[in-house]
């Protein structure tokens, strides 16, 4: 039993080479709170007082617990332009802290000067907010508070969201409603969804302060960013990918392809996510085929849907034989083809595409197929047939001895 947990234990404390997608732990998380300081905060509705006080209170107590890891940073929108020229109040929005190791007293000082004075213009400083990061992020995450709908169409902040996935630069949009109505959960509700962030009602302040706390600590939290690629419309194009999580965009009818080497005794196993961040048509499905480079398919994963649906995925697996010869033989050039079956609703915006997560991992191939079918346990069965052995040699000796004492108390 002991050599048993010893051979486990050396098995699971070898370190093992990051991949791609992988957090390495090296870089900084960084959070850009976007606050609305429109015209608007100033309603006495929360508690007994203005939304703007409410966020001011959240804000302060946010930045006393603040992790020390976190690089956080402040941006308004509506904070500066009083005026009633659409066009200049649209382009109310600074950057009051900028993204950094936090100094809790100056950023304190910059909140407590925040008084409600104009627009919400919520599409362009989403825009101004994915340009705040700094770079070495081990994650990018913005928390968007607002009281209200953008008023600076026709620039819609979910398409600016979506754009900013697009990037592939790994930042994620939370966003938290003061007092909301339907038009602007819906407007909120998006934004988050394109990005893979929540959205979340509040109507007290102590809800606002717990909410934008789990944010913060949550970018301290070790994540795996994604590594964007771009697939190719053929197999003979497509970039070779390593083990690991990639993101890409897939416009609708259009197919992605991919590359991977698998070696001799190795396994490759893929799984892609294809999600729907806009109103879809019902009835969808997404295939993932594995195919040489000749064309031959492989091995295939499909599924498929109908009605309202979030995300949709598949997998495959692919072990590849050793090879028969002494001599090393080179890696086979598997092509991954992804094509999914959703269609826009009507008036609904087909760029960019769909976002997907594409997960790649070649591994150490299988046992041979004896041991593999031997009910899961593999060379397993060689432990268990000498515990067998040794509990059947342990009851006859057993046997043998208490027969012996019987024997011995009857003559005595």
């Amino acid at each position: 039993m002991c050599a048993l947990v010893a051979a486990l234990t050396a098995g699971l404390a070898l370190p093992a080479a990051a991949h791609a997608g992988e957090p390495s732990g090296e870089a900084t998380p960084q959070v850009d709170l976007v606050l609305d300081v429109s015209g608007s905060m100033r309603e006495r509705d929360i508690d007994g007082g203005t939304r703007m006080a409410a966020a001011k209170q959240a804000f302060n107590e946010v930045l006393d617990a603040t992790p020390q890891e976190v690089r956080l940073g402040i941006r308004t929108l509506g904070a500066n332009y009083p005026g009633d020229n659409q066009k200049t109040g649209c382009k109310d929005t600074a950057q009051l802290y900028p993204v950094s190791t936090l100094d809790r007293t100056e950023a304190k000082t910059a909140v407590a000067t925040l008084s409600p004075t104009g627009w919400t213009p919520i599409g362009p400083a989403l825009l101004a907010a994915a340009g705040d990061f700094t770079d070495g992020a081990s994650s990018k995450r913005i928390v968007l508070i607002s009281d209200g709908e953008d008023t600076c169409a026709p620039l819609d902040p979910c398409e600016v969201a979506r754009e900013i996935a697009a990037k592939g630069i790994g930042l994620t949009i939370d966003t938290l409603g003061l007092v909301p109505n339907t038009k602007m959960r819906q407007q909120l509700s998006c934004i988050a969804e394109a990005t893979g962030g929540t959205y979340t009602s509040v109507e007290h302040t102590d809800e606002l302060t717990d909410k934008v706390n789990q944010l913060v600590d949550r970018a301290a939290d070790p994540v795996v960013t994604p590594v964007a690629t771009e697939g190719a419309t053929t197999c003979a194009q497509a970039p070779t990918l390593k083990s690991g999580l990639y993101t890409d965009r897939e416009e609708f009818g259009q197919q992605r392809w991919y590359r991977v080497d698998v070696g001799p005794g190795q396994e490759l196993r893929a799984s892609v996510s294809v999600a729907a961040d806009r109103a879809v048509n019902p009835g969808y499905g997404v295939l993932l085929r594995a195919v040489t480079v000749h064309g031959r398919e492989i091995v295939r994963g499909e599924a498929a849907g109908d009605g309202r649906t979030d995300v949709i995925s598949t997998g495959l697996r692919y072990p590849k034989a050793e090879s028969d010869s002494d001599d090393e033989a080179p890696a086979e050039s598997v092509c991954l083809q992804l094509t999914h079956a959703f269609s826009a609703a009507a008036g609904v915006k087909t760029t960019p595409g769909l976002p997907l997560e594409l997960t790649v991992d070649v591994v150490d191939g299988p046992s041979q197929a004896g041991d593999v079918a031997s009910f899961g346990l593999g060379r397993g069965w060689w432990l268990l047939g000498a515990l067998v052995l040794t509990g059947f040699l342990a009851g006859l000796l057993w046997g043998w001895l208490s027969r012996w004492r019987l024997a011995v108390w009857r003559t005595n």
